[in-house]
């Protein structure tokens, strides 16, 4: 009897596990099926920011936009104009389902969106923009949570009138040019176009006037188009082709021998700087003149990205004291033991005076750089304001900060033998929108006058 007893209890025991294990599969279940669910029907809206505020449109306005969504994801972008009636589907953007249980969808979207109104059919007045951002939630009848935006905008399809005052009358590579045009309205994107470049117009304070200064490279050849580009807010654009004819310019060649006792010198400075440098003396020379310059390149353009919209600057830009060593844009061929081992271009003018002579700012701007800059050395840049820099460079010393600003022929370094020098001396650079020019325009007062002076004062 004891023994069947024992039996039955271990059966009990038996079928009670088997139930426990029953139930805990099914609150596991449970449990997954209601994270399944929050997840599958999540209340979040995405996010949506507007990154530029429109109140017309017209011809092409660009449209900068982000879009989040970290839970489901988001299913669709769509972008609407309405007027009265009539409804306009501009951007139709959707993303496939690419899973249930994890975001379906990408969690963000960067776009700049180019919105054409014109081309919708939507007649001159008040209209309204709308952009909509779903994810995959499966609230709302599956169709997703939606966040909406509606911007009350007008609609000009008539573009403004641009009137050219002054225009560079040549242009050479390596060289600078100006234009001065006025605006009939508030400007949306407007200067001068070369080919595939721009470069942006600043306003001059009267009139309704504008400015814009442009660059060839040192090794452009004749350019397909040069034209003034003046459009609204709206986007309705006018181009006109600018009177300013091209001129070549003679190459400069020069060579210079690389020694042993210079590369002893010069790569130790280098190392401290740039530990990745590998191989030989001549090895490391190499990857600073090549991928260490054009990193420096990189770097002088993005500074100058970013400039004061108002002129800085007044008559022409000082030239240091001293004698002129190295041209703008001479093609130096570098020698090692008789053999050309390399080629580059010397983007500035060196000039040579006493040692660790006292460098001047050549005109009224602010620091934007005072810092170590590869083959430059200890360098100083200085924004003159509506896209002009200047560079001074191999300084020995540096007696600015960045955002200084700082007064024509005020002191700012002292000339030395920093980053690719063999010996003391300035290198200056003038460069318009990031592009190195000759500075010889620059420190001519003729020049200034003819070019730039006699127009802003006929104003």
């Amino acid at each position: 009897m004891a023994h069947h007893i024992r039996l039955r209890s271990s059966s009990r025991r038996g079928g009670g596990f088997f139930k426990t294990l029953l139930l805990a599969l099914a609150v596991v279940a449970g449990l997954a099926a209601a994270a399944a669910a929050v997840l599958l029907f999540e209340f979040e809206k995405p996010t949506l920011v507007l990154e530029k505020e429109i109140k017309y449109l017209g011809g092409k306005v660009e449209l900068p936009l982000q879009a989040t969504d970290q839970k489901s994801g988001i299913r669709s972008l769509t972008i609407t104009l309405t007027q009265g009636a009539t409804s306009v589907t501009l951007l139709e953007k959707t993303f496939p389902r690419q899973a249930w249980f994890k975001p379906a969808g990408p969690t963000s979207l960067n776009e700049k969106v180019t919105i054409d109104a014109q081309k919708a059919g939507i007649r001159e007045g008040n209209a309204e923009l709308i952009v909509s951002v779903r994810d995959f939630s499966c609230n709302g009848l599956f169709k997703g949570n939606e966040t909406l935006k509606r911007l009350p905008v007008t609609m000009d399809t008539r573009p403004p009138v641009v009137k050219m005052l002054h225009a560079q009358r040549t242009i050479r590579p390596g060289g600078s040019g100006m234009v001065l045009y006025t605006l009939s309205e508030p400007p949306g994107k407007h200067g001068v176009a070369i080919d595939n470049a721009f470069f942006p117009g600043f306003p001059v304070g009267k009139k309704d006037a504008y400015v814009c200064y442009f660059a060839l490279p040192w090794d452009a050849g004749q350019p397909e188009k040069i034209r003034l580009v003046g459009s609204d807010e709206a986007g309705n654009e006018v181009v006109l082709p600018l009177p300013t004819a091209f001129k070549a310019e003679t190459i400069k060649r020069d060579s210079i021998n690389l020694s042993d006792q210079f590369l002893q010198q010069k790569m130790p400075e280098f190392e401290q700087h740039y530990p990745e440098m590998q191989g030989t003396l001549v090895e490391k020379y190499l990857y600073v003149n090549n991928q260490i310059r054009q990193s420096n390149a990189r770097t002088i353009a993005q500074i100058c990205t970013t400039t004061d919209p108002q002129q800085l600057w007044t008559d022409r830009f000082l030239r240091m004291p001293g004698a002129g060593r190295a041209g703008f844009a001479d093609q130096r061929t570098y020698l090692y033991n008789g053999t050309a081992i390399d080629t580059q271009t010397h983007l500035g003018v060196d000039i040579a005076s006493v040692a660790q002579a006292e460098v001047r700012a050549a005109n009224r701007g602010k620091v934007v750089f005072a810092d170590y800059l590869g083959i430059y050395g200890k360098t100083v840049i200085i924004d003159h304001g509506q896209g002009v820099a200047s560079l001074y460079s191999h300084l020995s010393s540096i007696d600015t900060t960045a955002g200084t600003m700082a007064a024509k022929d005020q002191p700012i370094g002292r000339s030395g033998v920093t980053g690719m020098a063999g010996g003391d001396h300035l290198h200056f650079s003038m460069l318009v929108h990031g592009i190195f020019v000759t500075p010889v325009e620059w420190w001519d007062q003729h020049w200034i006058d003819v070019n730039v002076k006699s127009a802003l004062n006929a104003l």
